[in-house]
């Protein structure tokens, strides 16, 4: 029997560098068979809501995502089958009509900020990681990305931070910590912790006789 693709769980904060660290990992066994599962398309979908409504979505918040619908994807690619993976259109707050079919591989990471909050998908999970990132870097980034590739006032960046992300990130981010297998201070350039994570990666890859 074919053994079951590793899963490795990547959280953290807003502009911790999570995705950074994510894509170390993926380049690093790229032209091997691996995906990444984003989170973020996962978020639920509203089209019942009136656009009013959806306006006033907690993107940070638990309740937010539909990991009913991500459990069920996860375990699917786990068994080697395909999915269709939600799109969410943050224009209409709301899930898109089209849909990407995703195909399993051998390696699953999955990304997300809240990835470690729910005990099903820890389940699912080989190795849990959490970048750690000092809050200030963390706003510095959020801004520029959202002033830059999103058009955003600096006054729309810091309210929404101070009001939704800040709190958001204290009540139900930061204690997912506890969860992780290990801890990544600053993101991506921790060169050391992603060489040791990637050697912990290739350790089950070769147990499962996937390398």
């Amino acid at each position: 029997m074919r053994s079951k693709p590793a899963v490795i769980g990547v959280a953290g904060g807003s502009g911790s560098g999570k995705t950074s660290v994510t894509n170390a990992i993926y380049d690093f066994f790229k032209g091997h068979s691996i995906l990444v599962l984003e989170q973020d398309y996962y978020y639920k979908d509203q089209s019942h809501l009136p656009f009013e409504e959806r306006l006033k979505t907690n993107y940070d918040h638990p309740l937010a995502f539909d990991n009913d619908l991500l459990i069920d994807h996860l375990e699917q690619l786990v068994q080697f089958k395909a999915i269709e993976k939600p799109v969410y259109d943050y224009t209409l707050h709301t899930r898109s009509e089209n849909k990407i079919v995703v195909e399993p591989k051998d390696v699953i990471i999955l990304e997300g900020i809240l990835v470690l909050e729910d005990e099903r998908l820890r389940n699912l999970m080989d190795i849990k990681l959490f970048v750690d990132t000092d809050a200030d870097l963390r706003i510095m980034r959020r801004m520029l990305r959202d002033i830059e590739d999103r058009g955003r006032t600096m006054h729309s960046v810091i309210e929404q931070y101070t009001n939704v992300v800040r709190p958001m990130h204290n009540q139900f981010i930061e204690p997912t910590k506890r969860y992780a297998d290990v801890i990544i201070p600053e993101g991506g350039q921790n060169h050391v912790a992603i060489d040791l994570v990637v050697t912990k990666i290739q350790t089950i890859l070769e147990q499962k006789a996937f390398l």
